[in-house]
């Protein structure tokens, strides 16, 4: 019998993001959780490169000077572990030192992969730059640890490292890189900005998109960066659609984000976390002057989490939602109370109250040290009855996936990446919360549908007797095991077996 040949696999990994013991959003979540598996498969063999913002990333991580002890350091780079599970090695650096390359450096990057860095405002400069210097970092590393002869491959996340990807493929040409795309950054402005993004998709041309929207030097580094990378990723099909028609470039491969449940609690503890959220999230509305108890009924208490996209993430369908849902409350005498939480960073702390349904909005990051509830996402996450996250523009959704994998049944749409992977699993998701996630459809055209089915969903959910709902709350459960990334990272081993396979193809 032929013996099955193992699938080529690198011997050191390099991995670079702005998120990097750096919590922004969602690309923070998926490295901090993949790196357990990283780590378990390639012992001390993954290295991460992000920002330094020396207190900020303090948070996040554990300097150590006995790792690379001889290696020269460079843009003041400090060494250590960043403190997440896995404890994975962690590069952190600054890169003003070579901002007064800044012009040679573009002009590098158009000559060598056609970046049009002309256009560049904002952000581009300090992304770009970091890239670069992380390409350095790497660079260096690279001859100190002698991998010249060993399979290596860098990872770029999003175009803020597509420099990173440039250099290494320039300079360092044995090294395998992959370039993962979380979302289009064209993408996600046309959906921003109000235009059809679905209803017009195939007519929407990415170059001639970026000028009108102000987005040529983000494009262009995006693009080429996919173009370039020995394998493409992206995060969901959704997604994949999007490269191919705005990026020009079919990704090789679809990465969907797992998840760890080292962050979950277990038994009594959940139990107990449990009722410990419930009552900080209850007391926070005795506090300004609302008794959340009517008639010794127990309030029902959900939320929506995420950046401040009212369009996107869906936020507007959820306030209206709720005052649809106001109606049938009211109406209901038996119907407890409703306490509807926007936990969105940089909105305005409000409440608004609708006779037995409030919304309350939280504007702060919930890291513990928040003035509102002083506690962690997660914590609080266990205290909901249920989440709404009714996005136009999701290309993953890590918050469903998190609410179902904290036993929080959850609503989404088909708009988002996690909702099409969640119908693939279980058709049932589509007709209702009985299976723990309810997928509604979404388009450009039914938003008062929308609105109307969450509306109805939440309604018929919160009559079930406690006893129901924990059924519920056993199958949202038992889904999220499914996206673990003991089953995803099988993924982002293929990854590397592409990137590997090509860049020993062009030595």
């Amino acid at each position: 019998m032929k013996k099955a040949v193992e699938p080529v696999q690198p011997d050191y990994i390099f991995e670079t993001s702005w998120e990097v013991c750096n919590h922004v959003g969602g690309i923070y979540t998926v490295l901090s959780t993949r790196a357990a598996t990283m780590q378990a498969e390639h012992p001390d063999k993954v290295i991460f490169f992000g920002p330094d913002w020396h207190e900020h990333s303090d948070i996040y991580f554990a300097e150590d000077k006995s790792l690379l002890r001889n290696w020269e350091r460079m843009h003041g780079a400090r060494v250590g572990r960043w403190k997440i599970p896995g404890s994975p090695i962690a590069i952190l650096l600054r890169w003003e030192e070579i901002a007064a390359q800044k012009d040679a450096i573009y002009g590098w990057a158009w000559n060598k992969f056609q970046v049009q860095s002309h256009a560049a405002y904002g952000d581009y400069d300090e992304s770009c730059l970091f890239g670069y210097a992380a390409g350095q970092v790497m660079e260096s590393i690279y001859h100190h640890l002698h991998l010249e002869d060993k399979k290596v491959v860098m990872h770029a996340n999003e175009w803020q490292t597509a420099f990173a990807l440039f250099y290494v493929r320039d300079y360092c040409p044995k090294i395998g890189t992959l370039f993962t795309t979380h979302a289009t950054s064209i993408g996600r402005s046309i959906a921003g900005n109000h235009k059809p993004l679905y209803d017009q998709f195939k007519n929407y041309n990415g170059d001639q998109m970026a000028c009108e929207l102000n987005m040529v030097s983000k494009h262009s580094a995006e693009k080429q960066a996919a173009h370039y990378a020995d394998c493409f990723t992206t995060v969901s099909e959704l997604t994949a659609r999007e490269c191919e028609q705005l990026l020009d470039k079919p990704v090789d491969i679809v990465t969907p984000n797992g998840f760890e449940p080292d962050f979950v609690p277990k038994g009594k503890a959940y139990t107990a976390q449990r009722k410990e959220s419930k009552e900080i999230l209850l007391r926070s509305q005795k506090a300004e002057g609302k008794d959340a108890v009517v008639a010794g009924q127990r309030p029902f208490l959900l939320c929506i989490a995420g950046r401040q996209e009212w369009k996107n993430k869906g936020i507007d369908v959820f306030v209206d939602s709720m005052r649809m849902l106001s109606d049938k409350v009211n109406s209901d005498v038996f119907a407890p109370r409703v306490i509807a939480y926007v936990l969105v960073p940089y909105l305005e702390h409000s409440t608004l109250s609708m006779g037995k349904v409030t919304v309350v909005f939280v504007p702060y990051y919930l890291n513990g040290f928040d003035p509102t509830l002083g506690e962690t996402y997660y914590n609080l996450l266990c205290g909901m009855d249920l989440t709404i996250f009714p996005s136009y523009y999701e290309p993953w959704g890590y918050t469903p996936l998190e609410s179902i994998a904290f036993h929080v049944p959850t609503i989404t749409t088909s708009l988002s990446g996690f909702g099409v992977w969640a119908q693939g699993e279980d058709a049932l998701c589509s007709k209702g919360l009985s299976e723990g996630v309810y997928v509604i459809k979404r388009n450009d055209s039914n938003y008062e549908q929308v609105v109307t089915k969450v509306s109805d969903a939440v309604y018929s959910y919160m009559r079930l007797s406690d006893k129901e709902q924990d059924v519920v709350r056993k199958k949202a459960w038992k889904l999220s095991e499914h996206a673990e990334w003991k089953h995803f990272f099988a993924h982002y081993r293929v990854a590397y077996q592409i990137a590997l396979k090509k860049a020993s193809n062009r030595r």
